[in-house]
């Protein structure tokens, strides 16, 4: 769903990887409604998109932006997205890995309408939503597809704006799989963590080392790096 933080948690894992020693290219996927460049606070120095690059325009090495973590770069997304083959994203991947960055995060659009190209070079997907029903039903169709459709088998949930003391059970992630009928590998994270770090609009997760936001995006990069993190509200 829009506005479950899907931008904020690119933004806070990116950084998080990069604060870890990975480096992590971050793309934004939401063509026409592009924002993880205001998020950074960027927005007057992108250039051109994944898409110049995919196309052959021009090579990635010239059109990512380096956030102030020297590890950490962005590739924004074009206001409206142009014919692309799938060869051309591919072409983007291994340049992206000749380039020695460890990760790619793509920031996806809400809802169903992901980019064929970008979920064409996904190894896996995190679907971010909150624990209200409506959301859960909408991360269940979300991850149905990109099973189905997009052969990606690896897909983790992150819950959002969970509050404790509305919590029955010890762990929320417990509740939301009940819903959904499946078993999601899960993060937790608290209201206003998204928010407080949106506000910051700053390219270090420095910015936020004394919020609950810091530590949930480090343990969220910890878990994709393959490490046993227990879940914590």
């Amino acid at each position: 769903k829009g506005g479950t933080g899907k931008t904020s948690l690119t933004a806070g894992v990116g950084a998080a990887f990069a604060q870890l020693g990975s480096k992590v290219l971050l793309i934004d996927g939401d063509c026409g409604l592009r924002n993880l460049d205001i998020v950074l606070g960027m927005s007057d120095r992108v250039v051109y998109s994944f898409a110049d690059v995919a196309g052959g325009a021009v090579p990635l090495a010239d059109a990512w932006r380096v956030i102030r973590n020297e590890n950490a770069d962005l590739l924004t997304a074009p206001v409206a997205l142009p014919a692309l083959s799938e060869r051309g994203m591919e072409q983007l991947a291994v340049q992206a890995e000749e380039a020695g960055f460890d990760y790619l995060l793509i920031d996806g659009p809400a809802g169903l309408r992901l980019s064929f190209f970008l979920a064409h070079i996904a190894t896996q997907a995190i679907i971010v939503t909150s624990t209200d029903r409506v959301c859960v039903r909408g991360a269940e169709r979300c991850a149905r597809k990109l099973e189905e459709e997009y052969c990606i088998q690896r897909i983790r949930m992150v819950l959002n704006r969970v509050r404790p003391q509305l919590i029955s059970t010890a762990n929320p992630a417990t509740s939301t799989t009940r819903w959904t009928k499946r078993d999601f590998p899960c993060s937790v994270s608290c209201p206003r963590m998204w928010t407080h770090f949106v506000q910051q609009q700053r390219q270090e997760i420095h910015a936020v080392k004394h919020t609950g936001a810091a530590r949930a995006f480090v343990n969220i990069a910890r878990r994709l790096n393959g490490e046993r993190i227990p879940l914590k509200l």
